[in-house]
């Protein structure tokens, strides 16, 4: 499954667009986190707890999206768009979610 921003591929032709792809996952940090994360933000530096929690946010949606293009007979996704947000009570759980245009290509 070839997946872009881009609308188009290099080199490629879209034969056939095949339809809206869409994903999303909700990760949930816990207080072990939110304790480093404090200490970070105030000592600075990296969170690496929190930014493991996006990644695999980021590749769950991705898994996702390539799931239901190919479920469609789609062998690309194009101008994939990813949003990224907190919600929950006092924004304690990440959303990550993406949409695309699942297409076949010549």
């Amino acid at each position: 499954m070839i997946l872009t921003t881009t609308p188009s591929v290099a080199g490629k032709e879209v034969r056939e667009h095949k339809g809206l792809v869409t994903a999303e996952a909700i990760m949930g940090a816990h207080v072990g986190r939110d304790i480093l994360a404090n200490l970070r933000d105030f000592f600075g530096g990296r969170s690496k707890a929190y930014e493991n929690v996006v990644i695999s946010a980021k590749e769950t949606v991705i898994r996702e999206l390539e799931e239901r293009a190919a479920a469609l007979g789609a062998d690309a996704i194009i101008s994939i768009d990813f949003d990224f947000e907190t919600v929950g009570q006092r924004g304690s759980m990440l959303m990550v979610s993406a949409s695309g245009t699942a297409v076949k290509l010549k």
